[in-house]
């Protein structure tokens, strides 16, 4: 069967049950790439450059010549890997995806030695250039986002996958940033991706969402009833996590739509918060306090500390905590959305169960 050149609708299509091998280099892999992809570089960083210099200073020819020599020595190895790779893949002819950076000459010799091999092979017309043209454009669509919104404390993180294990549509923002939001919010998590891989993580979290919302809505056509499940819950979030920035054009339509907060008492949220973050080193602590100095102020950024430093953690986070209240109530307030958007949910207590189920029973009201 001749190697098949597809488009990225197809290719991603065909990427939720086959391997996505991905030949850029080590370098351009680890900055960013196509979620689930498995790096299968054709050439290190270094001879990636060699072979672009050859190319630019002499001729095509000569870069195709040295590339061709880097390639030999891989190609019983690339085969054992993209072996590894299938292994569970019981098919007779067993389907691959390959793509390079544009579509060019990395993606058309590996998937040249892999269809000789005998897997079915199918490359990416453009390669990952066009795949992050299609990223952006994910963002400029239009979603039923409705967010969960709260003070610090509130559990909304965790009501959000609670709502999740109910079946319901969410999008850990979170999560996919590897950041918690806040000063602390690096804290026990892994490194952050880049920006432009934390918006192919959103991407295909966003493509996921519209697949099912859209079975959904067949399935309501067919049942003829409405359909109450076609809401998309993410948390309130400042457009900067960390490291990394929500799209715009999605963090617009988060700041002008409807807001289920959960109202919990303080208590309750210092008691939450503090199990959270209290098991950390105090190192840790004090210097993402330090790092909010400016807007905490002096008299309050000593209170905490000294109090962390006496081991009174609660005295410390009730400090803290009276600090992000007043930064949250001013997010609130500076929403493009008018006030009536909303909507107080009161909570006796930080539950992530019956805290989801309120939402859960709103959403239908949405």
């Amino acid at each position: 069967m001749a190697i098949a050149r597809i488009t990225i609708e197809e290719f991603l299509t065909l990427a939720q049950s086959n391997p996505v091998l991905d030949v850029r280099s080590p370098g351009e892999y680890f900055h960013a790439h196509i979620p689930g992809a498995i790096s299968l570089p054709l050439f290190t960083d270094e001879e990636r450059k060699i072979v672009g210099t050859a190319y630019k200073q002499e001729s095509k020819e000569k870069a195709i010549k040295i590339g061709l020599k880097y390639f030999g020595k891989k190609m019983v190895k690339m085969v054992d890997e993209v072996e590894g790779a299938t292994k569970n893949d019981s098919s007779e002819k067993k389907t691959v995806l390959v793509h390079c950076w544009r579509g060019g000459m990395r993606s058309a010799g590996v998937a040249w030695l892999l269809d000789l091999y005998g897997f079915k092979v199918y490359t990416l017309v453009g390669g990952y250039k066009v795949y992050r043209k299609w990223v952006l454009q994910q963002f400029d669509q239009k979603y039923p986002v409705t967010v969960i919104g709260g003070y610090t404390g509130s559990g909304k993180t965790e009501v959000l996958h609670a709502l999740s294990a109910k079946g319901f549509s969410t999008i850990d923002l979170e999560g996919l940033a590897h950041h918690k939001g806040s000063a602390f919010g690096a804290l026990g998590q892994l490194p952050q991706p880049s920006q432009e891989h934390f918006e192919n993580k959103l991407a295909k979290a966003l493509m996921a969402f519209n697949q099912v919302h859209q079975l959904k809505q067949e399935e309501s056509v067919q049942q003829n009833n409405v359909n109450l499940a076609s809401v998309l819950f993410v948390e309130d979030e400042s457009q900067r996590i960390g490291t990394v920035n929500i799209p715009l054009t999605f963090f617009k339509q988060m700041r002008e739509t409807k807001v289920l907060f959960l109202d919990i008492p303080f208590d309750e949220r210092l008691t939450f918060i503090t199990a959270q973050y209290g098991q950390f080193e105090k190192e840790k602590l004090v210097n993402a306090i330090i790092r909010i100095k400016k807007k905490l102020g002096g008299l309050e950024t000593k209170n905490a500390i000294h109090a962390l430093v006496e081991d009174d953690i609660y005295a410390c986070f009730r400090v803290l905590l009276h600090y992000y209240d007043k930064l949250y109530q001013k997010g609130l307030m500076r929403r493009e959305a008018p006030a009536s958007m909303i909507q107080k949910i009161f909570c006796k207590k930080v539950d992530a169960q019956n805290n989801a189920e309120c939402i859960a029973k709103q959403s239908i009201l949405l």
